[in-house]
């Protein structure tokens, strides 16, 4: 079975930073994608950041120059480093792993997601 957890959500004023922390455990044989997405009160969820196993990054358009996707490929665990927080960043951050099992199918596990609040 597979496992995919968020860590380091909380509570921060504008302008401050998180790390978030998104692992996968369990058993699988190649970890392809990771990414985060967010979803606000009322509104849909939306991509923040995307990273391959070979390192190439995509972002939302609202994140860039502000937050950094990073991976740990042999921990197999993700990050997402958030600067210059703003009040608009707040919501569920969950993180989903796109991979391929122990059985030979490629699918994509979601974490349960960790919440980020901004206070202005």
């Amino acid at each position: 079975q597979v496992r995919v957890v968020e860590s380091g959500g909380g509570l921060v004023q504008a302008g401050g930073s998180l790390r978030l922390s998104c692992a996968a455990s369990g058993s699988f044989r190649v970890l392809y994608v990771m990414g985060w997405y967010r979803q606000a009160p009322g509104k849909q969820r939306e991509l923040v950041a995307q990273i391959t196993s070979g390192g190439s990054t995509n972002y939302g358009d609202s994140v860039k120059g502000r937050f950094a996707i990073s991976r740990d490929n042999a921990e197999n665990t993700g990050y997402l480093q958030m600067n210059n927080l703003k009040p608009e960043d707040t919501a569920v951050y969950t993180c989903n792993a796109d991979l391929l099992t122990a059985a030979g199918y490629r699918t994509t596990y979601w974490g349960p997601g960790t919440q980020v609040t901004v206070s202005s």
